[in-house]
């Protein structure tokens, strides 16, 4: 398609974020031959599915980064964007650089914690050093607590418990289910009774009121985390946060999307991924197919074709939880004691992230 698509030469999509939406979206225009720059803060794409595998095995950050500058070339830029002129069509990035633009694509994603996270400005080397030293933290810990119960909460405590089972692993929730709403209910208890079996114990239905107040991540002798509804006192040498994602919107202002996931009041700017408001869930799967329908609307806008519609719809959701409870896995590779996915089968979408990356999933 590329060959036969005439393009004028003012043509070029810029996209801002390369996570799970963000190589999607460029991997569809670079095969429909459509010019395009990639802009990162990182210069590896974070495959954060398996951050929290990565977080508890030494060695295994390393297969969860890949080099953008190997994959998209001279279509990468590694910047931080600082603002978005709509007016000349630029991004600006903290370089004071400006890349000029016909058409936009926005995937900055979400924002949270590390170890689920990685939102730095950084090097391939320096994230997973980050993991690295994690590791050795958590190995020098005899009590783990996570904080926050959700998908990744959960995970991050069957994570250590897996690998550690001498560890006493407390897990804090401030809500009485587990994991998320999205979830059947009879899911969301079968998490629980998983984490019961491997001997995780639970506080539910509390909140830790001087989380801002520790450092997180490091193993020390005593720490002392208080609850809000009671007057005990959870000591422990390690606190994990895992509590929730926030909207990463520190380059543009919030708008809506319409049908076609453009922002409304532009038809040459999309928005994609996490940063979409849309009822369903933050998932790397639903954000590949928000990437498909934008880079497809760039590209019919073009030639002249119809627009194709985006509507949120459930699929079926997998939970699988524990090296001996069923792995989570991508067409047989481990990506977590505890997966969620969007998706009718496990390999949908991330091992198409790293099959278009060039890479090999995680072992």
């Amino acid at each position: 398609m590329g060959s036969q698509l005439s393009l004028d030469e003012s043509v070029r999509v810029v996209i801002v974020g390369g996570g799970y939406a963000g190589i999607a979206a460029a991997n569809q225009l670079k095969s429909s031959g459509i010019p395009f720059i990639l802009v990162d803060m990182k210069d590896a794409f974070h495959h954060n599915v398996a951050a929290l595998r990565a977080s508890v095995e030494s060695g295994f950050a390393k297969k969860t980064f890949i080099s953008y500058q190997d994959t998209f070339k001279e279509c990468f830029k590694q910047g931080k964007v600082a603002a978005i002129n709509l007016q000349t069509q630029h991004v600006v990035l903290e370089s004071n650089e400006e890349l000029h633009f016909s058409h936009l694509i926005i995937a900055t994603g979400s924002k949270g914690p590390f170890p689920g996270k990685f939102n730095e400005v950084s090097s391939k080397e320096s994230a997973i050093q980050h993991y690295e030293d994690l590791v050795k933290e958590i190995q020098k810990a005899k009590h783990v607590v996570v904080v926050g119960g959700g998908s990744a909460g959960v995970e991050m405590a069957a994570e250590v418990k897996t690998d550690y089972p001498d560890k006493e692993v407390t897990l804090i929730h401030s809500k009485v289910a587990l994991a998320d709403v999205e979830l059947q209910p009879s899911v969301r208890r079968n998490v629980k009774e998983i984490l019961l079996k491997k001997g995780v114990k639970l506080v539910l239905g509390q909140r830790v009121t001087n989380l801002d107040q520790l450092t997180l991540n490091v193993a020390q002798e005593e720490i002392n985390l208080y609850l809000d509804k009671n007057s005990e006192v959870v000591t422990t040498n390690l606190v994990l946060n895992c509590t929730g994602i926030k909207i990463n919107s520190t380059c543009y202002i919030e708008a809506f999307v319409n049908e076609f996931l453009q922002v409304k009041g532009h038809n040459n700017i999309y928005a994609v991924g996490d940063c979409v408001h849309l009822k369903e869930p933050k998932m790397a799967y639903n954000a590949g197919n928000h990437a498909g329908v934008a880079a497809t609307n760039i590209l019919h806008s073009l030639i002249g074709k119809p627009l194709k519609t985006y509507k949120p719809g459930s699929v079926t959701m997998l939970l699988s939880m524990g090296r001996n409870d069923g792995v989570g896995q991508i067409n047989g590779c481990h990506v977590g004691r505890v997966l969620v996915t969007m998706s009718k089968s496990r390999n949908v979408f991330v091992s198409k992230s790293w099959k278009d990356m060039g890479q090999k999933m995680p072992q």
